[in-house]
C-alpha cells in the first residue's frame, strides 16, 4: 500500500498532470505536494482548495449518503470528488476514506488539451483508495 509519496508519483503519471497534493481539509495544509501549482505557491493552493472540499462536505446538500437512484441497495457515499473546469485545466479533489477521520483530499491540477478528465477521475479514485496514511 503506497503512502502520499508514491500516490503523487503515481497521479503525475496521468497524460495531462499539471501538478498534485494531498491536503487536509480542516486545515488546508499541504500534506504532499509534487509538480506545479496554479498560482505557483502550494501551500495557498492547498489553502484555497481546502475552502471549495469544505465546503461541498459539509453542505447537507452534497454530503449526504443516500440510496443510489431507482436502487434499493446499500447507500451511496457521502462527497466523493469536486470536479472545477477553468479554460486552461481541470481541478479534481478526490476524498480520501481514513480510518481516523476521513479529512483529507488528493488535488490533481489537469491539463485541459493533454488530459482526459473521465480517465484521471477513475485512476484518481483508485489511487485514493490504496493511500495509506501513517
Amino acid at each position: 500500500m503506497p503512502g502520499i509519496d508514491e500516490c503523487l508519483i503515481e497521479v503525475m503519471r496521468l497524460p495531462g498532470a499539471r501538478g498534485a497534493s494531498v491536503v487536509d481539509w480542516t486545515s488546508g495544509l499541504a500534506l504532499g505536494t509534487i509538480g506545479e501549482s496554479p498560482n505557483g505557491d502550494h501551500e495557498a493552493t492547498a489553502a484555497e482548495t481546502a475552502e471549495v472540499a469544505r465546503m461541498a462536505a459539509e453542505q447537507p446538500v452534497f454530503a449526504q449518503a443516500g440510496p443510489y437512484a431507482g436502487s434499493t441497495g446499500p447507500p451511496a457515499p457521502a462527497v466523493e470528488d469536486v470536479i472545477v473546469t477553468t479554460a486552461p485545466g481541470y481541478h479534481i479533489l478526490r476524498f480520501v476514506e481514513t480510518a481516523f477521520d476521513s479529512s483529507v483530499f488528493l488535488h490533481l491540477w489537469l491539463d485541459r488539451a493533454e488530459g482526459n478528465l473521465a480517465m484521471a477521475r477513475i485512476r484518481l479514485g483508485e489511487i485514493a483508495e490504496r493511500l495509506v496514511l501513517a
